[in-house]
């Protein structure tokens, strides 16, 4: 059995068909929706390009069918019985289980304090990202609360509507927990020269209105009129169903470099699994990483070896016509040479004791596409700077 029912869990699944797993595979998921692909809902689907959920599905229905994979959906696993191998769901059904995969992912958190009110919007699901374009096409002012990648994606996409926007964070810029300040201001730069009003290093105090939202006020004092609210500050990881079970869990499921839990049977991965790396235990929650943890987890579950993973992390986001890419492991505090800037496009190298990190780029691909080389093995960061010079 697969407890949830996105991206990592069909990963899985698919993996271990093509590992030879000839066993009842059991998908099981909260929502009512075949399992689909998120980046596209803060994208193309709130843009407008695709319709809903079938045009983000991520296989169509006769894969399920081909490969004897049974889709338990619209209710969600509510408890775990790992001594009678068990797992109990919201519609009161009790599945049994030989072996057990956790990938039930995220869910976003709320803003503190404020009130349910109309025209104020998570984006998770793909009925969030539909009903937030639904609420788009009626805004004139919008207030996008948190400038991770989810919020900047959505205010390029509310600045493709022609809506006004004011993107809020008390970080010093966007994505500044995840490229760094440095790199953080050329991501400003570029919503700002797109009509944005970029309040950083504020957060919001107050979120008014009768019924439906009208202002939302900054802790600095400021007021913003408002008739379209998208809170992105972050997720917490769906364990609640958990409890009491024996799995550990600290800021996610803690796993070994493989994926087992505490539990016996038991694994997990994707966004909800916080895998041991070196002496730390990490949520990787990109896209990419999925897939890695997907093929190892397959493997490790029918006896075998976990394959390589991936050498270099990789992740991007689509904001405006630019897309933003990253590779390696930047951290905030490693040293950042701007190695070109065009205004909107820019490469960056991360730099940590002389040598290279990571790479960040907006607009960049053929750039970005040479230093992942540079990144598969220890590059001094002279030597790294030296080939985009000598380019």
């Amino acid at each position: 059995m697969i407890v949830g029912a996105g991206l990592a869990a069909v990963r899985t699944a698919e993996a271990l068909r093509r590992g030879g797993d000839t066993g009842a595979i059991t998908l099981v998921g909260a929502e009512p929706h075949p399992p689909y692909d998120r980046p596209p809902l803060s994208k193309q689907l709130l843009r407008g390009e695709l319709a809903g959920p079938a045009e983000v599905a991520l296989k169509p229905a006769e894969f399920y069918r081909d490969n004897d994979i049974t889709l338990r959906l619209g209710a969600a696993a509510t408890r775990l019985d790992p001594d009678a191998h068990t797992v109990v769901l919201a519609d009161g059904a009790r599945i049994g289980y030989d072996r057990l995969v956790i990938a039930t992912g995220v869910t976003p958190r709320w803003l503190p304090g404020c009130p349910p009110l109309a025209g104020v919007h998570l984006l998770r699901s793909v009925d969030q990202a539909v009903a937030l374009r639904a609420g788009v096409s009626a805004a004139r002012r919008a207030v996008v609360v948190g400038a991770g990648f989810i919020g900047c994606e959505v205010t390029a996409a509310l600045r493709a509507a022609d809506v006004a926007v004011t993107l809020v964070d008390p970080a010093p810029a966007p994505l500044a927990s995840v490229v760094g300040p440095t790199v953080g201001a050329l991501i400003a730069r570029l919503h700002r020269d797109e009509g944005v009003s970029v309040r950083t290093g504020v957060g919001v105090g107050e979120v008014t209105g009768a019924g439906h939202v009208e202002s939302v006020t900054l802790d600095d004092g400021t007021t913003v009129p408002a008739d379209l609210v998208v809170v992105g500050i972050g997720s917490r990881p769906v364990t609640d169903w958990l409890a009491g079970s024996g799995v550990r869990i600290d800021n996610g499921v803690v796993c070994d470099p493989v994926g087992r839990t505490s539990v016996p049977d038991v694994w997990a991965l994707g966004d909800v699994a916080a895998w041991a790396y070196g002496r730390t235990h990490r949520r990787i929650a990109h896209w990419s990483n999925v897939a890695d943890q997907a093929r190892t987890v397959a493997a490790v579950m029918a006896g075998g070896d976990p394959p390589a993973r991936a050498t270099v992390p990789y992740v991007w986001s689509d904001q405006y016509e630019l897309k933003l890419q990253c590779l390696g492991d930047p951290d905030p505090g490693d040293a950042v040479h701007i190695a070109e800037d065009r205004g909107r496009e820019f490469l960056a190298y991360y730099e940590r004791d002389g040598m290279l990190t990571a790479v960040v780029a907006a607009g960049m691909a053929t750039q970005i596409r040479s230093a992942r080389k540079q990144l598969t093995a220890p590059t001094p960061i002279a030597e790294a700077l030296g080939a985009v010079t000598a380019v």
